[in-house]
């Protein structure tokens, strides 16, 4: 039943152009390397950002967690307005207000207007992520769709694992004595290349049949995502109180009625129904969740360990990061060569690879302590990168591929929501884990085991996709 209904939605009439602009891929690559970047490049401009705009803890905080809230929340009502009013138009105007939005976080004269340019950077950025993945998905079909979400996933992984070093070298280089403002301003002259290539390199896309935009559910949704990522990023700070118990409860309440609206009342739903009834799909989303549960929060406790437990500046540890960019820059842009020949197992072997990867990480750093050199964890930094220069592209390729015309903007738009969600909540869990030991060196040895053990869960989670997509 699931399936039919997924054949025939790829079966129903679109415009996919024959042969996509050469412009395509540069385009929206180079959005999603901006929006990739922004998340992680902050982290290193925080110092700089306390002093110069006299900004205490909470301020800091929130320009940290308004953009990720405002991403997570925005994701699949973006992804409906991309299917309704066109893909390529959507993504224009979510760039622009994301170029926008750096210019004002570069330029803003108080921690205030710094969090409301984060806030409205996190929202132009939920805009333009289903798009770019819709786009790839209906420009390009068989081996190029391949090649394409490849280089969508090198260039995630990119912009996050090297996100730090870039950041350190922009603020040690004080380019017009900007200092950290050189990491918002940076977004100015690439958004705008971009931005004057999207009429003539895009083609325009929309589902099929235009679908309504269920102001309820979208209300509905974003409450619930609001209820859970906000406690998820706050609740470990401020000690869980009271408020975030009731808003994880309340998000339940929130999503089970989101479930509800979209199953019996909604005429057009925002996710559709027909795709959780898909074991390829509803397996693909958990095994995406499993794996964003790791990535994100990975990549905090390494910098929280070089950083504060080993007294690395930023552009120390960022060159530490690059031993991970090293390992993924050499299997992600081969990861659709592998998975045609390996179908689901390039994840597998991709996920039992970080588990080896982490295995070395935990043992090097166990061993050297607090004095010993931070390069003897390379080799597992390494080894944690090849795995996922295998996992990242082609899960995202899972997701989408048996996804038709008309489901494809619901679809990316659950698929970003997922990625953002993971990365809250493995950020939350496994930041238990290591600020309860004693001390960073230990915590950081603490939580690459519970990172292990995650890895471990997604290779046995793949072995129930289709064998081939």
């Amino acid at each position: 039943m699931s399936t039919t209904a997924l054949r025939a939605a790829r079966t129903a009439p679109s415009a996919e152009p024959a042969r996509p602009a050469r412009g395509l891929l540069p385009v929206v690559l180079a959005a999603t390397f901006m929006t990739a970047l922004d998340f992680f490049i902050v982290n290193v401009a925080v110092p700089s950002v306390q002093i110069d705009l006299r900004a205490g803890p909470a301020a800091i905080q929130w320009v940290i967690a308004g953009f990720g809230l405002a991403l997570a929340v925005g994701l699949i009502t973006a992804g409906r307005l991309g299917d309704r009013y066109g893909r390529r138009r959507m993504f224009g105007l979510g760039l622009a207000l994301f170029t926008l939005a750096s210019a004002g976080c570069g330029l803003a004269p108080t921690a205030a207007a710094l969090i409301g340019a984060r806030v409205l950077q996190g929202l132009a950025a939920a805009l333009v992520g289903p798009q770019v993945l819709a786009i790839l998905r209906t420009a390009y079909s068989g081996t190029a769709q391949a090649r394409a979400f490849a280089m969508y996933g090198l260039t995630m992984g990119v912009g996050a694992v090297f996100g730090q070093l870039i950041g350190g070298l922009l603020i040690r280089a004080d380019i017009l004595g900007l200092d950290w403002r050189s990491c918002f301003l940076i977004n100015l002259p690439v958004g705008l290349a971009a931005l004057a290539l999207v009429r003539r390199s895009l083609p325009e896309s929309r589902a099929p049949e235009r679908p309504g935009l269920d102001p309820v559910g979208a209300v509905l949704v974003t409450l619930a995502l609001t209820g859970l990522v906000l406690p998820l990023i706050e609740g470990r700070e401020q000690g869980w109180p009271l408020w975030t118990w009731l808003c994880l409860g309340g998000s339940v309440a929130l999503l089970a009625a989101f479930g509800a609206h979209q199953h019996r009342f909604s005429a057009s739903p925002l996710v559709d129904t027909r795709l959780v009834r898909e074991r390829a799909f509803t397996t693909g989303i958990a095994a995406q969740l499993v794996f964003w549960l790791g990535q994100a929060s990975f990549f905090l406790v390494l910098a929280l360990y070089l950083q504060q437990g080993r007294g690395l500046d930023a552009l120390g540890a960022g060159l530490v990061f690059t031993t991970i960019g090293g390992g993924y820059l050499l299997t992600s842009t081969c990861a659709h060569r592998l998975a045609a020949r390996l179908g689901r197992q390039v994840v597998a072997a991709g996920a039992l690879l970080m588990t080896l990867g982490l295995a070395l990480i935990g043992l090097a750093a166990h061993e050297v302590g607090t004095t010993g050199s931070v390069w003897w964890l390379s080799p597992g930094l390494f080894v944690d990168g090849l795995g996922m220069g295998m996992v990242i592209a082609p899960v995202t390729t899972t997701v989408l591929a048996r996804v038709g015309p008309q489901l494809v903007g619901s679809a990316a738009g659950l698929l970003s929501t997922v990625q953002q969600v993971g990365g809250a909540l493995g950020i939350a869990l496994i930041g238990i884990v290591f600020y309860e030991a004693d001390g960073f060196p230990a915590g950081f040895v603490h939580s690459v085991a519970a990172l292990g053990v995650l890895e471990l869960i997604l290779a046995a989670l793949v072995q129930l996709l289709p064998r081939r997509t």
